[in-house]
């Protein structure tokens, strides 16, 4: 065995069954060259945690909490090739959907939307410190 230094997990999720999910939140236009670094912290995670426990049942994935293309699909082309799209990303509202159950996504941008309403004057304050 060799010791490395993983990548701390963003969100871990433990079913009572004990299947582990692991996610890495990336930005929604991550860097090019970073889907190959991606891809290596979700094969360490998985080789980390079977290492303790080797009939683990486990999943990793990356996570985009937003998606900049909707209503398109998120298209990005930095992430094919290197990661299986299908079953290693969720992007927007399958993730939020996913975390939170079935329609989760839309009152999520509903109650972003109206804080952002209600707090604009405070936020715009803040921002014009750094024109």
């Amino acid at each position: 065995m060799r010791e490395v230094k993983l990548t701390k997990v963003d969100v871990k999720l433990v079913a009572k069954n004990g299947n582990i999910i692991l996610f890495d939140l990336k930005t929604a236009k991550p860097n090019a060259g970073g889907s190959k670094e991606f891809k290596r912290t979700l094969l360490d995670w998985t080789a980390s945690t079977l290492a303790e426990n080797p009939k683990a049942n486990i999943q990793t994935l990356i996570a985009i909490p937003y998606n900049p293309y909707e209503p398109e699909p998120y298209n990005r082309w930095t992430m094919r090739g290197m990661l299986d799209l299908n079953n290693e990303l969720k992007v927007g509202e399958e993730f939020w959907d996913f975390l939170g159950g079935q329609e989760t996504y839309q009152p999520l941008l509903d109650i972003f939307e109206k804080i952002g309403v209600e707090l604009r004057p405070e936020i715009d304050k803040y921002f014009k410190r750094f024109h």
